[in-house]
């Protein structure tokens, strides 16, 4: 028979929200998040970006083929390539506009070309 004071007096244990981090975790599910970000203020365009992440993230990408001692060299070596996609992608673009292109050509006669 249970002891009807036993659940009275019994402390109870809820467990705490788990943070998506420990939730993806548990589950196995590779994980990153952008936790701090800082911009130089004297230079603007340079910055530093602060990750966390978790083993299954490093993971995959060890898997990947994304090379590193550490798990922060792995992870560093993928946000650089993230990075370099990006400013790959945006010159692509910018290139690919006519209005944007550095080079010009004039043709000057039928055996000469200027090329600006």
């Amino acid at each position: 028979m249970d002891n009807p004071f036993k659940k009275l007096f019994s402390k109870s244990k809820k467990s705490e929200p788990k943070t998506p981090k420990e939730e993806a975790t548990k589950k196995g599910q590779p994980w990153v998040n952008v936790i701090g970000f800082d911009i130089d203020k004297s230079n603007p365009s340079q910055g530093a970006f602060e990750l966390d992440w978790n083993i299954h993230f490093v993971n995959q990408l060890r898997k990947e083929g994304f090379p590193g001692k550490s798990d922060e060299d792995v992870v560093d070596n993928w946000f650089q390539s993230v990075c370099k996609n990006v400013a790959l992608e945006t010159w692509e673009n910018y290139q690919s506009d006519p209005e944007n292109r550095f080079v010009e050509k004039t043709k000057i006669d039928k055996n000469r070309t200027e090329v600006k």
